[in-house]
């Protein structure tokens, strides 16, 4: 699994969390309610912590965004993209189906 954070994405989460860069984490995570858009009756939520078990992650001018193993589930074999939504002035979640690959022979 991918995560891909657009440049205003990164300066959205610089701003409005005061991220400044080298070792701070942003963790997304599997939470129950809201209205996600790929399991019924959960949705993403975001935290400042430090990683316990790294099953994805991407960085970013020196900011680790992951997603926990035990998170993973949520994904259903899709790649997340963070974007910002200049006209809700807020991040969106974009969740893109992952590349099947054949397997060799």
């Amino acid at each position: 699994m991918n995560i891909q954070i657009t440049k205003p994405a990164l300066q959205w989460f610089k701003e409005e969390l005061g991220l400044k860069g080298q070792g701070e984490h942003v963790r997304f995570f599997a939470r129950y309610g809201g209205c996600g858009s790929i399991q019924s009756g959960f949705s993403l939520g975001i935290s400042q912590e430090s990683p316990s078990v790294i099953g994805a992650k991407e960085e970013a001018d020196g900011i680790i965004f992951y997603i926990e193993e035990k998170d993973l589930w949520y994904f259903k074999g899709h790649d997340l993209k963070v974007k910002y939504s200049r006209k809700n002035e807020e991040i969106d979640f974009v969740y893109e189906e992952q590349e099947k690959t054949e397997p060799s022979s």
